[in-house]
């Protein structure tokens, strides 16, 4: 008796939404040869991809793996820090798989550093410290700072300078073209995951000019997207010469759209009386001016949380108060308008949207703004709405989905973790 390998390829766009999809499908052929089997998921909430890519490798929403942003408060010292793996409270699929004697190898997958031991090869993706911390095994550093690889490319000056993001992204796939030669060709794995995240960082600054023909520097950004669409393809051609039986998903952790303005919610609870700081903040980011008679504030992108006095250090809200003041929280978010429509197009207590027994830090409400208006939760903004260099946001809805093998019921970004491991559930022994 000898094992089959039914071999699952996922391949991760990050951001990509359909709709763009099938319009940029017309130039770039690689994508167009996944769009006949295409359709759209939603992400899960909130749409951030630590969240979602979470969601994906643990088969899990943030109820059960505890990932709800980019960033996780101290309730006692008040500093603020960038979630990562340390804070996935589940196992992964990975560790799943490898259980079962099955080999793994991940490439460029978000918020998976710092690296653990797992049944294969590991190169994890935003955010890690360095490249030591992103690798298992940890021979495979030296070969990688060999090729130039790094996790990230610098993006900072990407509202400012456009032909230097647009370098740094070619630095980016190039350095994802040398992991996967590296990764890919000696066949030893039975599940392959490869991220290409230059799609988000490239619509972050630059989607009006992706989405529009007649933009000053569509052309520009369609020949980067050239790039990345002959990397698409050497994965799709690598996967083509794959023996049967296997199987190809794609997917995105989130949608896509233009950014029209962007609305700070500190700045909103503060001018409502809900947030009161101690001192002036230092920087956007310094959460440590929270004050004793703060009621709530908000974390990234839409997360709203009471300052609890059995949670926070200097929390004063109690358990009696807690209802009322999420009643008119919410009533004050609902109403939020912009250019004459509603802001919001939901907003939902934690309970409602991951139950009574979710773990980690759940936010007590979470908002999922209308497509346009891009939430903000900073400390030092002087005006709630305004427009800061960004030219994109992520939506819930229109995230990139296929599958060659029939979707089985896959509705949001959970449920494609779940596909890997029931397609590795039987066929494994002949």
């Amino acid at each position: 008796m000898s094992r089959i390998r039914p071999r699952l390829v996922v391949l991760g766009l990050d951001g990509l939404p359909l709709s763009l999809s099938l319009r940029l499908g017309r130039r770039l052929p690689n994508l167009a040869r996944l769009l006949p089997d295409a359709r759209a998921i939603r992400a899960e909430l909130p749409e951030l991809s630590p969240v979602n890519w979470s969601s994906f490798f643990t088969a899990a929403g943030p109820e059960e793996h505890g990932v709800y942003g980019f960033t996780v408060l101290d309730p006692k010292r008040y500093t603020l820090r960038i979630a990562n793996f340390r804070d996935v409270r589940v196992p992964t699929i990975f560790d799943a798989l490898g259980g079962r004697g099955l080999v793994s190898r991940v490439l460029n997958l978000p918020n998976m550093a710092p690296a653990k031991p797992l049944r294969g090869m590991l190169v994890a993706g935003f955010v890690a410290e360095s490249l030591a911390a992103a690798v298992y095994p940890p021979f495979l550093a030296g070969p990688l700072a060999a090729a130039g690889y790094r996790v990230e490319h610098d993006t900072t000056r990407g509202a400012s300078d456009p032909g230097y993001l647009m370098d740094q992204l070619r630095l980016s796939l190039a350095a994802r073209r040398a992991a996967l030669d590296l990764l890919w060709p000696d066949l030893a794995w039975d599940l392959f995951v490869c991220v290409l995240t230059e799609t988000d960082r490239l619509f972050h600054f630059l989607y009006p000019a992706v989405a529009d023909e007649g933009h000053a520097l569509h052309g520009d950004c369609l020949e980067l997207l050239a790039e990345w669409d002959r990397q698409l393809g050497g994965v799709l051609d690598r996967y083509d010469a794959l023996p049967e039986p296997k199987r190809l998903v794609a997917l995105a952790d989130h949608g896509f759209c233009g950014l029209g303005t962007e609305l700070d919610l500190n700045h909103v609870l503060q001018r409502a009386g809900f947030l009161r700081l101690d001192r002036p903040p230092r920087d956007e980011w310094d959460a440590g001016c929270i004050g004793r008679k703060a009621w709530a504030f908000a974390m990234d992108p839409g997360r709203i949380y009471l300052h609890r006095r059995d949670h926070y250090a200097r929390g004063c809200v109690t358990p009696a108060e807690a209802p009322g003041l999420l009643a008119d929280l919410r009533e004050l978010l609902e109403g939020l308008t912009w250019e004459g429509g509603k802001v919001m197009e939901q907003v939902l207590t934690g309970r409602e949207l991951y139950g009574e027994h979710a773990a980690g830090d759940v936010p007590d409400l979470v908002c999922t703004p209308r497509p346009g208006v891009d939430l903000k939760a900073r400390f030092d903004r002087t005006e709630p709405f305004g427009y800061f260099g960004r030219g994109g946001m992520h939506t819930a809805g229109d995230a990139f989905f296929m599958d060659t093998g029939g979707d089985a019921g896959v509705a949001r970004v959970r449920d494609v973790g779940r596909l890997a491991l029931e397609h590795f559930s039987s066929g494994l022994v002949t």
